[in-house]
């Protein structure tokens, strides 16, 4: 029974890191913050426990590179005079990121005793079905949705939203890049299911993989990305190809056919009778109905994506930016003098992260922030080299996303680079690898950087 609550109670903790919101009795604080300040006094206890504690190579690496981030930034509104500071404070966010990732994990390894990457994938996937569950009853329960409202103080991500679903925290392209990048966790754990799994993890992995996909999508439509992803991960990695179909594969597909023979029909039956869940399901599959209804794909966020495609026009925007990442005639802004042109929405009316990374602080800036992140995915394939093709999967997620929205995916390599290379998911990888106690959230030791 104990065990059973620590298990929920590190799940709440997990969501709080992965969604978090605004604490309506903390403002200007969230759920985020309060476990980098707990990870911060905790790591400090190990590390001061240690005599040979040291900054790890790694974590030195890709701190040097958010600073070019905020330096370059800074220099960005500098030279433009403009006051909008949101990424010049970018490595305080990362360490921000890595602290809660670190309160996460080293409650795991209280809580089970050890720190694994399928575990934590696990969490990652609860918090994702459960969000979806939780976003679906706030849409049709009006009680639920009174409780949510009332500690959620906030509108837009972390917030709420009136019309469109939304969890705790969990709302809009944000929580669609997420649901994404779990996706692709479950893609590959589902094909990499160990001998003596429980007969009932491949459909458990199917039955979250379809709440995700169906009331993911509900709440973003970028969860698409991850359902693409997924799919072709299945298939070029079942030896199709080849003519041979891997054990692993076939199992799992066969467990996939059974699926959408009992969930289809129930899909159908819903459409049919519940109004509700046939405006919410039109919406999530709006190109797929446009398709079977009128021969095309068409979706109205497409449509409106196209008019987004808006480039700079001289050379000073293209290398240091204008200096604008949010809507300069916006007064949250504190662009109090700016007389320039209005947008809707965001700055240039555009919110495609390629060209509002560019707008914002050019080439320079984007190719810094793209090497922050392709570093984050490196390292941790080079410590969980067993898990490769799933970091890539993840970074492949940013990537596309990028077309489409300006988030990154950072929080989500954050949780694994807080991790020690002592699970036994990698300890065939580090054979002879001694594990430590303490704290080294981005450990450089020789062994790693070799």
């Amino acid at each position: 029974m104990f065990k059973f609550i620590a298990y929920i109670l590190l799940t709440i903790v997990t969501s709080f890191y992965f969604f978090p919101f605004d604490l309506i009795f903390l403002p200007g604080f969230n759920t985020k913050m309060v476990l980098a300040a707990i990870g911060l006094v905790w790591s400090f206890y190990n590390v001061s426990s240690r005599s040979d504690a040291k900054l790890g190579k790694d974590f030195f690496t890709l701190t040097i590179i958010a600073l070019l981030i905020s330096l370059i930034a800074f220099a960005s509104i500098t030279l433009n005079n403009t006051r909008d500071t949101t990424l010049v404070s970018y490595v305080v966010s990362m360490w921000v990121w890595l602290g809660g990732a670190y309160t996460v994990v080293n409650l795991q390894k209280l809580v089970h005793g050890k720190v694994s990457i399928r575990v934590l994938c696990h969490y990652l996937i609860a918090v994702c079905v459960a969000q979806c569950c939780i976003a679906y009853m706030i849409n049709t329960i009006p009680a639920v949705k009174e409780v949510v409202d009332s500690f959620l103080p906030s509108s837009g991500f972390m917030g709420k939203n009136d019309d469109r679903l939304y969890g705790i925290g969990a709302a809009l392209d944000v929580s669609g890049m997420r649901f994404s990048a779990v996706l692709m966790m479950i893609a590959y754990l589902s094909t990499h299911v160990k001998e003596d799994a429980s007969k009932w993890t491949i459909p458990l992995y199917l039955m979250s993989f379809a709440v995700i996909v169906v009331i993911g999508n509900m709440m973003s439509r970028t969860t698409i990305i991850g359902v693409g992803l997924a799919l072709a991960y299945w298939i070029f990695s079942s030896g199709i190809f080849s003519l041979s179909f891997n054990k692993s594969h076939r199992k799992l597909f066969g467990f996939f056919v059974l699926f959408l023979v009992l969930v289809l029909p129930l899909l159908v039956y819903l459409y049919s009778i519940n109004e509700v869940f046939y405006n919410n399901i039109r919406f999530a599959f709006e190109g797929f109905f446009s398709l079977v209804e009128k021969g095309e794909w068409q979706v109205n966020s497409n449509d409106i994506l196209k008019n987004m495609i808006v480039f700079p026009e001289t050379l000073h925007t293209w290398l240091i930016g204008d200096g604008y990442f949010m809507n300069p005639a916006d007064p949250a802004s504190g662009e109090i003098y700016y007389v320039g042109e209005v947008f809707n929405g965001y700055y240039k009316a555009t919110d495609i992260g390629y060209l509002r990374y560019t707008f914002y602080f050019g080439i320079f800036g984007l190719l810094a922030f793209s090497v922050l992140l392709c570093k984050s995915a490196g390292i941790c394939m080079k410590r969980f080299p067993e898990y490769k093709w799933m970091f890539l999967m993840i970074l492949a997620v940013n990537f596309i996303c990028w077309f489409k929205v300006s988030t990154d995916l950072f929080m989500v390599f954050a949780i694994f680079l807080a991790m020690e290379p002592e699970t036994e998911d990698a300890s065939k990888e580090l054979d002879g690898f001694e594990t430590q106690d303490a704290l080294e959230p981005l450990n450089g030791s020789d062994d790693l950087n070799k």
